[in-house]
């Protein structure tokens, strides 16, 4: 009977830190692997600058559009941005040029990688 009571004495204090133990575990591991976690905070930090590297190319990008529509207003009409977009639409061509034409049927050869 003596060895049953020193028993549960231990266990009693025992018990306290065995649970506070398990809390910081299941607390810690929830703060690394968990939905908010520092790998996921990682992983969408890397996210974010890929796409903040794409808005820049795309920011780029409609700048370079942007001006290009400028150029065409009647206000400022830049003659040979004019010329370019004749030949390409209309086909227009000088007498003194040659004209070779590429199937845009066949998928382009592949780039070096």
């Amino acid at each position: 009977m003596d060895l049953r009571y020193e028993l549960r004495r231990r266990l009693r204090h025992a018990l306290a830190p065995a649970l506070g133990a398990c809390a910081v575990a299941y607390f810690g591991y929830h703060a690394i692997q968990g939905d908010r976690g520092l790998i996921t905070y990682l992983r969408y930090s890397q996210y974010i600058e890929t796409l903040r590297q794409e808005l820049g190319k795309v920011s780029a990008e409609k700048q370079q559009l942007e001006h290009r529509v400028i150029m065409m207003r009647s206000t400022s009409l830049d003659p040979d941005l004019l010329e370019e977009r004749a030949r390409d639409v209309l086909g227009f061509i000088h007498p003194n040029e040659r004209v070779i034409y590429l199937d845009q049927t066949e998928p382009a050869a592949p780039g070096p990688d």
